[in-house]
């Protein structure tokens, strides 16, 4: 299409030289008409005067001075509108270095080449906005290694200093060395947690991926998900409420739903108030089956929920070791959701925060 578009424009180009050749051509030969209409014999006196053999001989070779008038006109006329059109491809050739300038000004040409024009001022918008995009990215994630660097040295060196207590401390209690090796481990766990974000951020492409479907039951899905969270319930003060069918079958693939549900389950963990209960419910409705994630939490400002499923944005400003994460769980999730051609959105108001999925059944 974009070739064809192209030689639309070589086409167009050839037939406005070819017509301003040809007009110019005519509009000279008419003009010469009526200089020998109107002026011939004014300057037949005037060339007589001045030459009186140049005279004779132009009267006897009239033909003649006609064909050298049109070549000559011609000749000019064609030179000066190949050079115009050989100035405007000068133009356009020069125009291509201004596409990688990063500034905000339009890029003119000829105003016969506004459709090459219009192409590439949009080229170089698109240019524009796309190394930007790359330059935010690139900070957004030089920053969040940074701060999951810093993230990570904070619990290996609890790590390193329990694990010295209880090497260099010979007479220490039972007590006192279980409750340093607990430490040690929920330590551990979390730079282990802390490295899996770091593979996310550096190989993780689930376009790439191949989807593995077959048919699972959602509700059991969830039903585990939220078994195998119980610890982190508990230590939260959480509770969690599966309102569901017993039995809702799609065609999925079991482990990457189960990412995005365990996703969006430890995001409302993370951000629940204590001492109150996360809803999650499943229902079949109108051939869709739509999954929602309840929690009472602080309402999110506007700014950021129209951002939350972008990657590496993190909605809260306190970045704390227990909640901090990548900032990729929900774009993971969202990512996920669409692979299995499913939608998911979030609203918020003053007390809940809400994620719902949305599933067509086939």
């Amino acid at each position: 299409m974009k070739i064809d578009k192209l030689k639309k424009l070589k086409i167009k180009l050839c037939i406005s030289l070819i017509g301003n050749i040809i007009i110019a051509g005519v509009i000279s030969i008419i003009i010469y008409f009526i200089l020998a209409l109107f002026l011939e014999n004014t300057l037949s006196i005037l060339v007589a005067n001045l030459n009186y053999d140049l005279y004779s001989w132009i009267v006897y070779n009239r033909d003649i001075v006609v064909y050298v008038y049109i070549g000559i006109v011609l000749s000019v006329i064609i030179y000066r509108f190949i050079s115009k059109y050989v100035d405007s491809i000068n133009e356009v050739y020069n125009s291509l270095d201004l596409i990688l300038k990063e500034d905000n000004e339009t890029i003119k040409l000829p105003s016969e080449m506004n459709q090459f024009s219009e192409k590439i001022n949009q080229i170089k918008y698109n240019y524009i906005l796309t190394k930007k995009n790359e330059r935010e990215a690139e900070q957004k994630k030089n920053d969040l290694i940074m701060y999951m660097a810093h993230d990570l040295k904070t619990p290996l060196t609890s790590i390193i200093g329990y694990l010295t207590l209880l090497t260099d401390e010979k007479d220490i209690s039972k007590d006192t060395q279980e409750k340093y090796i607990k430490i040690a481990l929920d330590k551990s766990l979390r730079v282990e947690e802390l490295t899996n974000q770091f593979f996310d951020i550096t190989r993780y492409d689930l376009h790439s991926m191949p989807i593995n479907k077959k048919e699972i039951n959602i509700s059991y899905l969830l039903k585990q998900l939220i078994d195998e969270c119980y610890p982190m319930l508990e230590k939260n003060q959480l509770k969690c409420n599966l309102i569901a069918p017993t039995k809702v079958m799609y065609e999925a693939d079991g482990d990457k739903l189960a990412r995005a549900f365990d996703n969006l389950l430890k995001n409302a963990i993370n951000y629940s108030y204590k001492n109150t209960t996360i809803e999650i419910k499943l229902e079949v409705k109108d051939n869709k089956i739509i999954i929602t994630f309840k929690n009472k939490g602080d309402k999110i400002p506007k700014y950021k929920l129209n951002k939350i499923f972008e990657k590496f944005y993190r909605g809260d400003d306190a970045r704390t070791s227990s909640t901090g994460g990548a900032g990729l769980g929900l774009a993971i999730t969202k990512e996920i959701v669409e692979l299995h051609n499913g939608s998911i959105k979030v609203k918020n108001d003053d007390e809940f925060i809400e994620f719902e999925i949305e599933f067509n059944i086939i």
